[in-house]
């Protein structure tokens, strides 16, 4: 908890050093100690968030990741070279893959479990640590009933997953996936070279993906989001038969990268320059826990994450043009 209070009053320095200044008889030494030898697991975070959910069958799972910018520290453990979509070029970082719950009605939203991108230690995939966390949501009798994620998610695996567990899925599919719109008398083809009537522009047309069982038909919706970008969500909603709500169902996504913008903002997630892989997953851990007590925050006062990690900085500034304690003077 004192790291924790550190990373929520900290407002551009995260490093150890930083702390050991400022926390009398508490040496450099000692703190790298402690996280070097900390169990901080996804588990704890759970178990914080978990009183503070408002669970609602009809709530929404995202699942995405981020990749933690290293480029200034690539002799870090757990750093590789990876894509960044916030970027958009590849850069070396460590990659986070988190599982966000959204109450329908009123938008709240929370991490509620996450994963640290590291094969060379436990020779998993993105994909394997989704499938990790949508497990653990079952596990702990979650309540929810639909499933968000990115097109680097819209794997067969994944979705029959979903699907099998009696969940809904919406996700957009990349354009060279292979679907058959024709009941089986055309050869399979590309999903951005399917025609489209009016009707189905309205509604949304019944697709078979290829390598997906015969029996298992999906939704498919034509999405114009700008006039240089189309997405052709997929979802295994078969009531859904509105491609505005199909638009409105996944723009509940961007949720998460809110939570991420956040988390690099304001918790100084990506600022620790320590080069221990298990110092580094503490750092993260308490990174996301003071994403959660910020976030606890905003929802009890009705402010924005921003205004609650800013504010000392403004009270600061308001005493010090009262009573500045460095006065200006003419030369």
């Amino acid at each position: 908890m004192d790291y924790c209070q550190f990373l929520l009053s900290s407002q551009v320095n995260f490093t150890q050093t930083h702390l050991a200044d400022h926390v009398e008889n508490i040496s450099h030494d000692a703190i790298n100690r402690y996280m070097s030898g900390a169990e901080m697991r996804p588990r704890h975070l759970w178990e914080m968030v978990r009183p503070l959910l408002d669970q609602h069958e009809d709530a929404f799972l995202i699942f995405d990741d981020t990749v933690i910018d290293k480029n200034s520290g690539q002799k870090i453990d757990m750093v590789r070279r990876q894509w960044s979509g916030n970027e958009k070029r590849t850069i070396a970082g460590i990659g986070l893959v988190s599982c966000v719950y959204v109450h329908p009605a009123s938008g709240n939203f929370w991490v509620i479990d996450y994963r640290t991108y590291d094969p060379d230690r436990d020779g998993k995939t993105k994909l394997d640590h989704v499938a990790d966390m949508f497990k653990s949501t079952q596990e702990r009798g979650l309540a929810f009933g639909t499933v968000l994620m990115d097109c680097w998610y819209a794997t067969k695996d994944l979705m029959l997953l979903f699907d099998a567990a009696g969940k809904r899925f919406y996700c957009p599919m990349k354009s060279d996936r292979q679907v058959d719109d024709s009941g089986g008398r055309t050869p399979y083809r590309r999903v951005d070279a399917l025609a489209w009537n009016k009707e189905e522009v309205k509604h949304g047309k019944r697709i078979k993906i290829k390598g997906f069982p015969g029996d298992c038909k999906v939704q498919l919706f034509r999405v114009v989001v700008s006039t240089h970008r189309t997405e052709y969500v997929v979802t295994n909603d078969t009531a859904q038969n509105s491609t505005q709500g199909a638009r409105e169902v996944c723009a509940v996504r961007w949720k998460i990268e809110e939570m991420h913008r956040d988390v690099k903002q304001f918790t100084g997630i990506g600022q620790c320059q320590c080069r221990k892989a298990r110092i580094q997953r503490n750092h993260i851990h308490c990174a996301l826990l003071v994403w959660t007590r910020l976030k606890q925050l905003s929802y009890a006062t009705n402010r924005s994450v921003q205004q609650i990690k800013r504010g000392p900085l403004s009270d600061y500034l308001t005493q010090q043009l009262k009573n500045p304690t460095v006065s200006m003077t003419r030369a």
